[in-house]
């Protein structure tokens, strides 16, 4: 459909009229309200579009322009009725000003804004976001506040995230970093942090995504329904975090928050986790249908975060249970063969997140519940072990000793239980015991 005869004839009229400049910009004006409240629905578009082309390529002059342009994405944007018919004039209007972008900053970043909320309105997100990101930020021609930067850089993030485009959101919290703490209004603080803890929920960094969830779960600005959906968050991120101690203090500060409870199939996995319980593969079934699709994704060596995280956290489990175990008997209870086990739990001793020992000859796992980790994720320390290649090597003297004490604590148990009969139960123990 082409433009209304009527309209172009006016455009040209006042394009070639010898009128001032102020004269043909108030010509322009008229202009644009008669096409925006007489053209038929038909002509609406081509009529905005044989306008622009006009007013955009210079007809008018540069300077004369601006005030028109800026009617235009300010106020007759809005009178368009039809969001359709909007979107493809906004549209228009942004491609339209692309090559003169540096006459018409602001304008542009105006009607950018409009159509990226109509992108966003209709679900479109990552088209919402490239039209933010052509926004002109840096400009020697207007100054923009560091509010405004940083209300763009989250809005660019939120839509970006919507689509799972992490690697770009990035490159604009990188930004909004450095603008963050020049925050005025809290609701930027607040959306800054959502999309933060997004990124490293999505980068797999569970631990660091748990505690931001959990600490804006707790902020009374956000509404209730965000707020369950956030503790929801970061109780599975404690859940698929790396078993050490870091995780056990993010796993015991959600346990005692009385919110968790409301969560009931997640509380449930969460206390197993917290109280180092095995965790079963039916167990794990039911879990992993609550995840995202970046939290079921395959790893380096083809197993999954969650396959990992269970894994790790069931041998946390098993050495709170066992004194020693052979790594045939740990695979079967981790479902790995013998030798999986084994590089399992070499590797958490050696990142100091499991304390123990392997006898690698007799394939013997020793827990040693009374080794000290260091907090900064050293090795393990043992008193007379000696650690070779982040592997403690045995200390017979030390198990030995174990054994002993083992078998003096059965013994003086036996005792007390004897002694406590010949007190209360005379009769009995004379009857029956041979004392």
């Amino acid at each position: 459909m082409s433009a209304d005869r009527e309209i172009l004839s006016a455009i040209d009229k006042v394009t070639v009229s010898t009128a001032s400049q102020a004269d043909k910009g108030a010509e322009y004006n008229n202009l644009l309200t008669q096409i925006v409240e007489t053209s038929s629905p038909a002509t609406l578009v081509p009529n905005f579009q044989a306008y622009l082309d006009t007013i955009i390529d210079d007809a008018l002059g540069t300077v004369a322009s601006r005030p028109i342009l800026d009617r235009f994405g300010s106020e007759i944007l809005d009178k368009i009725t039809n969001e359709e018919q909007r979107m493809t004039i906004a549209d228009y209007a942004v491609q339209k000003l692309e090559p003169r972008i540096h006459y018409f900053e602001e304008q542009d970043s105006v009607i950018r804004d409009k159509l990226a909320l109509l992108y966003e309105k209709e679900g479109d997100h990552l088209k919402a976001a490239q039209i933010l990101q052509a926004v002109k930020i840096e400009s020697s021609q207007r100054p923009i506040k560091d509010e405004d930067k940083l209300a763009l850089y989250i809005r660019i993030m939120r839509n970006l995230l919507e689509v799972d485009e992490t690697v770009t959101a990035e490159t604009y919290m990188n930004r909004a970093q450095s603008l963050i703490h020049k925050a005025i209004d809290p609701t930027h603080v607040i959306l800054f942090n959502m999309c933060q803890a997004r990124i490293l929920d999505s980068k797999r960094q569970f631990l660091n995504a748990s505690q931001k969830y959990h600490m804006l779960s707790l902020n009374s600005k956000i509404d209730l329904e965000e707020r369950a959906i956030l503790l929801q968050n970061a109780m599975t991120c404690a859940i698929l975090a790396p078993a050490g101690p870091m995780r056990s203090r993010a796993l015991a500060t959600l346990y005692k928050d009385d919110r968790t409870e409301e969560h009931h199939d997640l509380r449930i996995m969460l206390e197993k986790m917290y109280l180092d319980r095995l965790v079963s593969p039916t167990e794990v079934s039911e879990f992993a249908k609550t995840l995202k699709p970046h939290q079921l994704a395959k790893l380096g060596d083809g197993s999954t975060v969650l396959a990992k995280a269970v894994i790790e956290h069931n041998l946390l489990g098993a050495s709170k249970i066992y004194n020693n175990i052979g790594t045939t008997d740990l695979g079967l209870l981790l479902a790995l063969s013998a030798d999986e086990a084994e590089k399992a739990a070499a590797t958490m001793i050696e990142q100091g997140r499991l304390k123990g020992l392997i006898d690698g000859v007799e394939k013997i796992i020793y827990f040693d519940k009374g080794a000290e980790v260091d907090p900064f994720g050293g090795q393990p320390v043992v008193a007379g072990g000696e650690k070779r290649g982040g592997v403690m090597t045995d200390d017979w003297g030390l198990e030995l000793k174990k054994w002993d004490e083992r078998i003096w604590g059965v013994a003086q148990t036996v005792e007390n239980i004897v002694g406590q009969l010949t007190h209360e139960h005379p009769e009995f123990v004379q009857k029956h015991l041979v004392l």
